[in-house]
């Protein structure tokens, strides 16, 4: 009894009908022959309820089921399918309320759908995440009803779910697929033009039209009484590291999403890129003190344990320390490597404060100095100013705008590479330096 009764649901059809009733029993003090037809319909009433109770609450009815992925994509849209199975003999109409996870703040999923005697349906939505970790799906609620639809029936299904949210491997690998299909410009991926040959030297081969004429072996040419040229691949094994600056300047969001996760979505894809381009990829985080430290390795399962690292990296409250991070470099990263800095710098005398580290760090390695413009400011500087007040503050955010510049600029004067990046734009920037970087042979 008691479950029959956790599981019993008036509809509002069942409130519609009494109210009605109602009105025909007070109607009926003044005319006394609508008392019997209300009576008539009183008893029509129930045995439609008792009928349509004896229907739903025969047998177990419905099954269903919450298909979640294995794990979710941050900042991406996920799939999440709905199965129910319908195994009466009639049609029945589904009230589907799905519990989310907290992070997601939607109290309000319902769907509502129609499935056919002994027969099945499935249906998907969406969820977008905007912080990792891990997400509890709570219950998924479905009440049937008949064709009468006084009454519900409430089945309850996946009680808990829990599921793990990791930066972004969609578009990790989406930018994988398009390497692969060569349509790299569709994102943004230049074709950079290669500048000289790396010191790797494969093979002497037959010339063919198209070949570099500078790559002419004379020698051999002489031999073979053909023109032969020189043939170089890419130099091999290259170890490049993305360090993840963790402090509270990494916190700033942009469309709901923090600096931090932009870097680690982009850390992945990144290093999957150069793994691709069978370079070695590497990992280090800091703030005030070292984080994780994962050696440059050159296995395609690397990745892996990268992804592993990137779910757990969370940002702290505190000033980052970049003679930590140059000691850090000096000690663990012996050989030349390409160092992919992600970082921000609001205002040129943070910069100031660190550059003699980076400076230091740039004598033995490619360093590549990453950090954001503040896209809220551009749109503020490139609005029309009515008041004084907003004349104010479009000059102030131009002065913004105006140290973003200066800052590359003294980083290049130092040798030092940089990106300076809208939030939304950086895997494509990246992955664009460091193409750029092989092409020039800079390692």
């Amino acid at each position: 009894m008691i479950k029959f009764l956790k599981s019993f649901y008036l509809t509002p059809r069942f409130f519609y009908v009494m109210a009605g009733l109602s009105v025909l029993f007070l109607f009926s003090y003044w005319w006394e022959w609508l008392f019997g037809i209300v009576w008539v319909l009183v008893l029509v009433f129930a045995v439609f309820i008792l009928l349509e109770i004896t229907m739903v609450f025969s047998k177990n009815g419905l099954d269903g089921e919450r298909v979640l992925p294995e794990k979710l994509s941050n900042s991406d849209n996920n799939p999440v399918s709905i199965l129910l199975i319908n195994n009466y003999p009639f049609k029945v109409d589904v009230g589907i309320i799905d519990e989310l996870p907290v992070q997601f703040q939607k109290r309000d999923f319902f769907r509502s759908i129609s499935i056919a005697g002994k027969n099945k349906n499935t249906f998907q939505y969406e969820v977008r995440p905007v912080e990792r970790g891990e997400y509890i799906f709570g219950n998924l609620n479905c009440y049937v009803s008949a064709a009468i639809g006084l009454v519900r029936r409430r089945y309850t299904f996946n009680k808990e779910q829990l599921v793990k949210v990791y930066p972004s491997f969609i578009q990790m690998k989406k930018y994988d697929f398009l390497a692969i299909d060569n349509r790299l410009s569709h994102i943004g991926l230049k074709k950079i033009r290669r500048i000289g040959h790396t010191m790797e030297f494969e093979q002497i081969k037959e010339y063919v039209a198209g070949d570099d004429v500078r790559t002419v072996n004379w020698k051999a040419t002489g031999k073979h009484a053909r023109l032969m040229v020189n043939q170089y691949q890419d130099e091999k094994m290259q170890p490049v590291y993305s360090i993840i600056d963790t402090s509270r300047v990494m916190k700033m969001p942009f469309n709901g999403l923090k600096l931090l996760d932009y870097a680690l979505n982009s850390t992945l894809a990144f290093s999957n890129i150069a793994l691709k381009k069978n370079d070695k990829v590497g990992l280090v985080d800091f703030s005030n003190k070292p984080g994780n430290f994962l050696t440059a390795q050159a296995k395609k399962t690397y990745l892996n344990n990268i992804l592993e690292a990137l779910y757990n990296i969370d940002t702290k409250f505190l000033d980052a320390d970049y003679g930590v991070l140059q000691a850090l470099v000096k000690r663990k990263i012996t050989h030349r490597s390409l160092l992919m800095l992600y970082t921000n710098f609001e205002h040129i005398s943070a910069l100031h404060r660190q550059l003699p580290y980076l400076q230091a760090i740039a004598k033995k390695h490619v360093l590549v100095v990453i950090f954001f413009e503040n896209t809220e400011l551009k749109t503020l500087t490139n609005s029309e100013a009515k008041s004084l007040s907003e004349i104010v503050d479009q000059t102030i955010a131009q002065q913004f705008e105006l140290d973003k510049k200066l800052m590359v600029r003294e980083l290049q004067q130092r040798g030092i590479q940089t990106i300076l990046t809208a939030p939304e734009d950086l895997t494509v920037n990246t992955i664009n330096k460091y193409l750029e970087i092989k092409a020039r042979g800079l390692l």
